[in-house]
């Protein structure tokens, strides 16, 4: 995989880790494919539609996302695995996952196509 590319899906993940751009609608419909789904770490389903239009709340993440790692799967999609440290103040708790997204090259651009959350301590 080329180091441009790399780059880019490391911004891009983290980016739906920030935020101020994980609740910006337009951002997550340019980073969504139109056929994008998640199963969080609660074990709820998420569509593009239902991940778009989710209300803001207070978090913080840990990034760079520990144990990063990019996976090429083929010229145009890659897996990215790694583990979230995610803090809610105004719940006071901190939550770990392993996450796995599986992203694609579609029309020149890396679409999000699929996102897992797996708890774990």
């Amino acid at each position: 995989m080329h180091p441009d590319d790399v780059d880019r899906l490391t911004v891009l993940e983290e980016s739906l880790w920030r935020p101020e751009t994980r609740f910006d609608r337009d951002h997550l419909r340019e980073v969504y494919a139109d056929d994008f789904d998640e199963f969080g770490r609660s074990g709820r389903h998420w569509s593009r539609e239902a991940s778009t239009e989710s209300e803001p709340e207070a978090f913080e993440t840990v990034l760079p996302l520990p144990h990063l790692r990019i996976r090429d799967l083929g010229p145009d999609a890659a897996l990215l695995t790694y583990r979230s440290e995610t803090t809610y103040p105004e719940e006071g708790v901190t939550l770990v996952a392993n996450r796995s997204s599986v992203w694609q090259r579609i029309d020149g651009t890396w679409r999000l196509r699929f996102h897992q959350g797996t708890p774990t301590h």
